[in-house]
């Protein structure tokens, strides 16, 4: 079976819009495109390496598949992640039914990318790794298909832009798997589910009179 793997690159407060640079994705007036390089050290090339030297395939929303596809046949042959991600199979998520990939080894999930990714999970092959993708993480967040979160968290504060995380998101428990760091600030970790969300309570037993009338007045 299969496992779909969220790798996400996501500052602070949890923006993931535009990592790459300024004009990768500038939508709704964002700014900061391109706040990842600035952090990029050698210890996250190794973990970025690393994640990359098990065999995986793509799986793309079409914004971003167009961003890649724009980008990644084209760079220089003695980079190892253009050939790479040109030999791998690129799944995209597209809304128009018109489409047609023209980057080698890609191909649509089709109208329903919800029941196409069932069964590919159900299928023997390597894992199926996201980038970026924020809309259709949306998707896999709400029907609860994601098996496993590689989230690389950026010193850096956004303010506005798009999350990894919306209310979409099926509430989970979750246990940390390994945590790495880079010598820029970079904290690298790795999540997997670990069933429904545990609540408790560090509230006297028998709430005293104030308590009671705070909770009166909550609205």
């Amino acid at each position: 079976m299969r496992k779909i793997v969220a790798a996400a690159m996501v500052s602070l407060d949890g923006v993931m819009q535009a990592p790459g640079g300024p004009h990768e994705d500038p939508t709704g007036g964002f700014r900061y495109g391109g706040w990842v390089a600035p952090h990029f050290d050698d210890k996250m090339g190794e973990i970025i390496g690393e994640m990359f030297s098990k065999p995986f395939d793509l799986l793309l929303g079409r914004k971003t598949y167009d961003i890649f596809a724009a980008h990644w046949p084209y760079v220089e042959k003695d980079d190892p992640i253009g050939p790479l991600f040109d030999r791998v199979t690129k799944f995209v998520a597209t809304r128009n039914p018109d489409f047609k990939p023209t980057w080698q080894n890609s191909r649509t999930l089709g109208p329903d990318p919800v029941a196409a990714l069932k069964e590919l999970k159900q299928e023997d092959g390597p894992d199926l790794l996201t980038q970026g993708s924020t809309n259709f993480l949306k998707t896999l967040l709400a029907h609860g298909l994601v098996d496993e979160f590689k989230v690389s968290v950026f010193p850096v504060i956004l303010g506005k832009g798009k999350r990894l995380f919306g209310d979409e998101a099926r509430p989970m428990g979750l246990k940390l798997v390994s945590v790495q760091s880079s010598p820029s600030g970079i904290v690298v970790t790795k999540y997997v589910p670990d069933g429904e969300v545990r609540t408790g309570s560090f509230a006297s037993e028998t709430p005293t009179e104030a308590e009671l009338e705070r909770r009166r007045n909550l609205t």
